[in-house]
């Protein structure tokens, strides 16, 4: 291993700390008269024609049909699909659960703008150099599943120079070219079990990320692109706004700050559940 492994490993310890038919009707046939009966019925004098009564406007209304809209007056109207009933408002934390402000957090002198848009957000500063961000990522890995609705995560890679700003490069074009998921935890086994790294080089971290798929000239292209120059500037000015001056750094919507202390990483994500609840709640009052 080159002699200048030794001094990456101290650059990066450093920096942590869902039908019917119709039947036919029978006439009965009737006997022929007779010629007496015939000249009888003659002689007889017609009997008056019965009188007629005309139909009143009622009868005739009732015989014919109703309109119908009348005739399905009785047809119960189709049932309206419910209106959405509003979210519940979330509910204040349990004050006897609360992390220890100064020890667990510490609030910042002035809200920051978050490093993302949309919802209460989480950003962890880290380094892939950072041996305390490696042992934590299983346990964030774990946690970001339980994150409720409102809620984003990100990683923002600490520009600290030096090879750190050539890593946090490799993490924006990873990011860039639909890579990161894939490539994340590697580069930390990467870092520290294979020691692949010896110089922290763009050459170095463009042929870890060749390894893992990504084509190694378009991929180092696009860390030196003007795109990735821009987010690394950011993420730079992002960890002097919030004032992290160690890694793993969890910044809590713009607000808080919190690191890990002798909770270890658990007492970390309770802290920053605590806090995440606390800016959802806040949030949603009128």
């Amino acid at each position: 291993m080159k002699r200048l492994l030794p001094l990456m490993l101290v650059l990066g310890l450093a920096a942590c700390s869902q039908p019917a038919t119709d039947e036919a009707a029978t006439v009965p046939a009737t006997a022929p008269e007779t010629p007496a009966a015939v000249e009888a019925e003659a002689e007889a004098p017609a009997p008056a024609p019965a009188p007629t009564e005309e139909a009143t406007p009622a009868d005739t209304a009732a015989a014919e049909p109703a309109p119908a809209d009348e005739a399905s007056a009785g047809t119960p109207a189709p049932a309206q699909p419910e209106a959405p009933q509003p979210a519940p408002t979330p509910a204040m934390p349990d004050p006897a659960n609360a992390p220890r402000e100064g020890i667990d957090y510490i609030v910042l002198p002035e809200p920051q703008p978050t490093f993302g848009t949309g919802g209460v957000e989480v950003a962890e500063v880290f380094a892939y150099t950072c041996i305390h961000c490696a042992n934590l990522q299983p346990a964030i890995n774990a946690w970001k599943q339980t994150l409720p609705d409102g809620v984003r995560f990100r990683y923002v890679p600490g520009a600290f120079g030096g090879p750190s700003d050539n890593f946090a490069r490799g993490f924006f074009a990873a990011e860039t070219m639909g890579l990161l998921d894939k490539t994340h935890d590697g580069v930390f086994k990467a870092f520290f079990v294979e020691r692949k790294f010896q110089t922290g080089s763009l050459e170095e971290i463009a042929d870890h990320y060749a390894s893992a798929g990504a084509d190694r000239e378009a991929f180092l292209s696009t860390m030196n692109s003007f795109a990735v120059t821009a987010k690394v500037n950011r993420a730079r000015q992002f960890a002097l706004r919030t004032t992290v001056d160690a890694t793993p750094t969890m910044i809590i919507n713009g607000k808080y700050k919190a690191t890990t202390t002798d909770r270890g990483p658990e007492g970390l994500l309770a802290t920053i559940d605590y806090l995440v609840a606390l800016e959802l709640a806040t949030t949603a009052q009128p």
